[in-house]
């Protein structure tokens, strides 16, 4: 997943995402916890896209709030 992929999106398709990448996490974690998770690299990857979905939300909220403070 790209940030600049994310740009594209409305702040509300972005809080799907981030939902959707939370539950992926819990499953993740669920998986490691049973020994049935086959590639380790997925969880950093789910976490890392999580956090780039927040930065680029903040960034959004940042943005609006400026645009109404001028």
């Amino acid at each position: 997943m790209k940030a600049s992929d994310l740009r594209d999106k409305t702040p509300d398709e972005l809080r799907e995402e981030l939902v959707r990448l939370k539950k992926e996490q819990f499953n993740l974690r669920f998986q490691s916890a049973t020994g049935q998770l086959e590639n380790p690299a997925q969880m950093r990857r789910a976490r890392r896209d999580a956090a780039r979905v927040k930065t680029i939300l903040n960034e959004k909220a940042r943005g609006a709030a400026a645009e109404q403070g001028a």
